[in-house]
């Protein structure tokens, strides 16, 4: 879990090491709605989920991750990660395309 105070925000992080699932998406959407209802305060954003996972088939994902009121989001992981600042730029984007 991170919290980002330029997004006001706290991000739920998942790693899979296997291939995205349905269920991993329900997980992730209980835990957002916990979040939501029992640690933020009136002033935070609603929670972001974050699903990295070994391997994701892109419309497949698109069908489990439609229809979720909470956001949730699902990326391929790569051996190197990204510096902070590029990290928030990337979710940033993320969010103003949704």
């Amino acid at each position: 879990m991170l919290v980002n105070k330029i997004l006001k925000s706290y991000i739920l992080i998942e790693l899979k090491t296997r291939k995205l699932k349905a269920s991993d998406v329900g997980q992730l959407n209980s835990y957002l709605n916990f979040f939501k209802m029992e640690i933020n305060d009136i002033n935070d954003n609603p929670p972001i989920g974050l699903i990295i996972c070994a391997e994701k088939d892109e419309i497949g994902a698109e069908y489990i991750l439609g229809g979720y009121e909470n956001n949730v989001f699902a990326s391929r992981f790569t051996y190197v990660l990204p510096n902070k600042d590029e990290l928030i730029k990337e979710l940033e984007i993320a969010l103003k395309e949704k």
